[in-house]
C-alpha cells in the first residue's frame, strides 16, 4: 500500500493536491469561510517546520525525506492571532457573497451579473448600498430605469456588509469536497449528537 502510493505520488505530482490543510486562527476559527482557508500540504508542513502552526490532524498518508517520516497536515493553527480585517473591500465576489449569490429582483441563482439600482445614467454611483446582485434577465429588462418604472422590487434592502456578516453567510456554501477532520472546526455551533 504505502509503495504503491509513492509510485503514484512520483508518476503523479498532483497525487497529495487533493490533501490541503484546514488553516485556522490561533482562535480555533478558520481564516474565512468562503473561500474556505485552506493550504497546499507543503505549505502546512513548511508552517509546521518553521514553528508557526501547530498540527491538530493528519491524514494517513504520509511524506519522507532521508531523515523524517511525516504524516500530512489535515488541520492546523496558527500560533500567532491574525486579526480580522473590520472593512470588507468592495469586489464582485464580496457583492455576490452578500447577496447569497442569489438574484435581487426575482431570486434566481447563476448566470449573475450586478445591476445599480440608481442607474449611473441617472446619477447613481457604484456602492454597497446602489449595487446588487442580479441575473441576467432582470438586468436586461430593468435595464438603466428606476425600480418603480421597471415595475420591480428588491428581496432585501441593501446595506455595507461588516467582515463578520461575510463571514457567517460563507458558512453557508461549503466546499464540495470537506474532510471528516475538518467538521468539529467549522461548525462549532452546530447541534451535537446525543
Amino acid at each position: 500500500m504505502e509503495t504503491d502510493f509513492r509510485v503514484s505520488f512520483v508518476r503523479e505530482p498532483s497525487a497529495l493536491q487533493q490533501h490541503p490543510a484546514l488553516v485556522l486562527n490561533a482562535d480555533y476559527r478558520p481564516l474565512s469561510y468562503y473561500p474556505l482557508s485552506l493550504w497546499s500540504w507543503q505549505d502546512a508542513v513548511k508552517a509546521a517546520f518553521m514553528d508557526r502552526v501547530e498540527i491538530v490532524a493528519e491524514y494517513d498518508h504520509v511524506v519522507r525525506s532521508p531523515s523524517l517520516t511525516l504524516k500530512v497536515p489535515s488541520v492546523v493553527v496558527l500560533k500567532d492571532y491574525v486579526k480580522p480585517r473590520k472593512r470588507v473591500a468592495f469586489t464582485r465576489f464580496n457583492l455576490f457573497l452578500r447577496d447569497e449569490f442569489c438574484c435581487q429582483y426575482c431570486g434566481r441563482k447563476g448566470d449573475l451579473t450586478f445591476d445599480h439600482i440608481v442607474p449611473r445614467a441617472s446619477g447613481g454611483i457604484t456602492s454597497w448600498e446602489n449595487v446588487v446582485a442580479a441575473c441576467s434577465l432582470c438586468n436586461t429588462k430593468k435595464g438603466s430605469k428606476s425600480l418603480r418604472r421597471a415595475g420591480m422590487s428588491l428581496r432585501k434592502p441593501t446595506r455595507t456588509p461588516g467582515a463578520e456578516q461575510l463571514r457567517n453567510v460563507g458558512r453557508k456554501f461549503p466546499p464540495n469536497h470537506l474532510h471528516d477532520s475538518w467538521i468539529d472546526f467549522l461548525y462549532w455551533d452546530a447541534e451535537l449528537d446525543a
